[in-house]
């Protein structure tokens, strides 16, 4: 009966996305408790699941007692039970911080619901066809989301979403059309066999299907060149939407990605198809660079650490190409690592705007005077970022780096080793925004007359163009975009708080005690999986084993 909890991690959430809305016709404020029951059970299920993964290893079930190949399938093994944690804890945590933030709407939560529901599916399904639901579903609940303060720029970025995801999934549906032309199946398992058994690795039916998954999910993913849409969407959305979006959104595509490569197409197709393996290599290691000197060029710290994304996410195309085992472990731990990591830095920026209404460099002078714990947390995160051990972000890049080396050295050529030169190069752009932000935050001179801390080259997308906000603290009304251009100082120079900003009276820091919680764990959190390296290999090696088998 166990199997059972595979469709109610499915169901749970998306039937209570219903009840916001039908019980709103007669309350007000029963969003959030809605949200917080659901996602709580999804967290509980989760748990259960990945105990009946470590007890009894990988488990499915055939909805509705139609078997597969015919049936759907969901299946938990280790690497999807490694997401679905993930999704879980996130999408409570986030929670914590939306009920201060907002936006409050009984809509907004019912969405909220909805995108947890649809990260789950695509997290435990085992068919093609299937993954596509949910990646539609995950890709309209945060359009909504990101347009859900109702603002002119979120409306706009939520459009230029909109459009290059709905490119995004029509190219992987057709992808999964050809593979069912290929196969006659759209089981995940089934189709790997009759690939090996019918198809054969050279079918041009069976290369173009996954050329056009693979750059349908580069387009959800956001990998550079087609990333346009991930700045202005993280910058421009509610605090707490970005939160969600950033730590989990692409993180699911970047799963299908692995998932679909190595469990459907195996790692004997990109054997057999170099130039494929080769064309998702090169376009991942310019990734890796781009998004790296693009975020190092901004001002805005969401749009900054958005670009980080596009870097981070590179890396994780790399391992899948370079197509050995130790490059695919890395890409997986710092899959992980990286949910956690943005969901950390993203509250902590929140909590910021929350508090002292600025998400701009130059007004954030001595912030960690003002705000000492939310600092110190967005410090860590960050340092993480760029790798420094141990953390889980040194963790997943070394694993990548060994991985493209051992590539070059065996025949791989030069292209492993610009992979890992890449790593380098992105290292040290990390390096050189994050040590910009721990400079502003603990050694800018704060007190100093109409120090705004100009930083060179960062004017790009950040103060010129924002727009009024209150980080959507009242509901659905309120108007996000970056923060003001120059937020209040103290008599000594400090952020001053936003006037009626929660505060914890356990810390000086003017935010709530819950989501400060949560970005406290999240920083705690990427420094304890840092030292998992051995852990983290063992979790996942049954997967290896049988992706190299």
């Amino acid at each position: 009966m166990t199997d059972v909890l595979l469709p109610l991690a499915v169901v749970v959430p998306i039937v209570a996305a219903t009840l916001p809305l039908a019980l709103g016709l007669r309350y007000d404020r029963v969003g959030w408790p809605i949200a917080a029951v659901g996602t709580t059970a999804v967290a509980g299920i989760a748990a259960a699941i990945a105990a009946e993964v470590v007890v009894n290893g990988p488990f499915d079930h055939a909805l509705g007692g139609f078997l597969p190949p015919v049936g759907i399938e969901l299946v938990a093994d280790r690497l999807s039970v490694a997401v679905l944690l993930l999704v879980a804890a996130v999408s409570v945590a986030t929670l914590a911080f939306a009920r201060v933030a907002g936006p409050r709407g009984n809509p907004f939560y019912s969405a909220y619901l909805l995108l947890v529901g649809g990260l789950v599916g695509m997290t435990l399904t085992g068919d093609l066809f299937n993954l596509f639901v949910f990646l539609e579903i995950t890709g309209l609940t945060t359009y909504a989301l990101i347009a859900s303060d109702r603002s002119g720029a979120s409306a706009y970025a939520s459009l230029k979403y909109l459009v290059v995801g709905t490119v995004g999934a029509s190219l992987y549906l057709l992808g999964v059309g050809y593979v069912f032309l290929a196969t006659g199946t759209l089981n995940m398992i089934a189709v790997q066999e009759q690939i090996v058994a019918q198809a054969g690795y050279g079918d041009p039916l069976v290369r173009a299907s996954y050329a056009f998954i693979v750059t349908g999910l580069a387009l959800k993913i956001a990998i550079f060149p087609v990333h346009s849409w991930q700045p202005d969407a993280y910058q421009r959305a509610p605090d707490s939407v970005t939160t969600i979006v950033a730590a989990l959104v692409s993180t699911a595509s970047a799963y299908a990605l692995i998932r679909v490569t190595y469990t459907v197409f195996t790692v004997e197709f990109l054997a057999a198809n170099e130039g494929i393996a080769t064309a998702l290599l090169v376009v991942s290691t310019v990734s890796i660079v781009a998004g790296s000197a693009l975020a190092a060029m901004q001002s805005n710290l969401k749009r900054m650490f958005a670009y980080s994304s596009v870097a981070q996410f590179g890396m994780i195309g790399a391992a899948v190409a370079l197509a050995n085992e130790t490059a695919l472990l890395g890409g997986i731990v710092h899959l992980i690592g990286h949910g956690v990591m943005k969901f950390g830095l993203f509250l902590g920026i929140g909590l910021l705007a929350l508090g002292y209404g600025t998400r701009e460099f130059a007004d954030l002078a001595s912030a960690a005077r003002a705000a000492p714990y939310t600092s110190g947390a967005i410090a860590v995160l960050g340092l993480a970022l760029v790798g420094i051990p141990p953390s889980i972000g040194f963790l997943g890049k070394w694993y990548i780096g060994v991985g493209a080396v051992d590539a070059g050295l065996d025949g791989g050529g030069a292209v492993g080793i610009a992979v890992a030169a890449a790593i380098f190069v992105s290292t040290l752009f990390t390096l050189s925004y994050v040590a910009r932000l721990l400079e502003r935050f603990y050694f800018a001179g704060a007190g100093l007359p109409g120090d705004h801390g100009e930083v060179p080259g960062g004017g790009g997308d950040g103060a010129a163009d924002a727009t009024a906000t209150d980080g959507g603290r009242a509901g659905d009304d309120a108007a996000t975009d970056g923060g003001e251009s120059s937020p209040a100082k103290t008599a000594d120079g400090l952020p001053a708080p936003v006037e009626g900003a929660p505060r914890s009276s356990l810390v000086p820091d003017r935010v709530p005690t819950a989501p400060l919680l949560a970005l406290g764990l999240a920083a705690l959190a990427t420094v304890a999986l840092g030292f998992g390296g051995f852990a983290l290999a063992e979790w996942f090696g049954p997967f290896l084993t049988e992706a190299f088998a």
